[in-house]
């Protein structure tokens, strides 16, 4: 289960995210400017966009090689295909 709550309203957004599976729970510190929650969103919740951005990752490494503080933007560091397949994994097909 993955549960995102904002904790900042500036710019970038602040999100906590915690992600609870049976093997344990891990916690992570999650950055996005309001550029690019509305890029990457197009017009999602910026909740939903942090919950869908860890769908991503979760589909491709544990929970526990996620890095613990990051912007959304260093996920295509990591996996450059994120823009291109994110807007499926936002909609729910991914």
């Amino acid at each position: 289960m993955i549960k995102v709550q904002q904790v900042g309203d500036g710019d970038p957004l602040e999100f906590e995210a915690t992600i609870e599976e049976p093997d344990g729970t891990t916690r992570h510190r999650v950055s996005v400017t309001r550029a690019d929650a509305a890029r990457l969103g197009g017009g999602a919740a910026s909740e939903h966009l942090v919950e869908a951005a860890f769908r991503f990752l979760l589909e491709r490494e544990p929970k526990e090689a996620i890095l613990s503080r990051f912007d959304i933007k260093t996920i295509a560091r990591y996996f450059p295909e994120f823009e291109r397949e994110f807007p499926n994994t936002l909609n729910g097909n991914g």
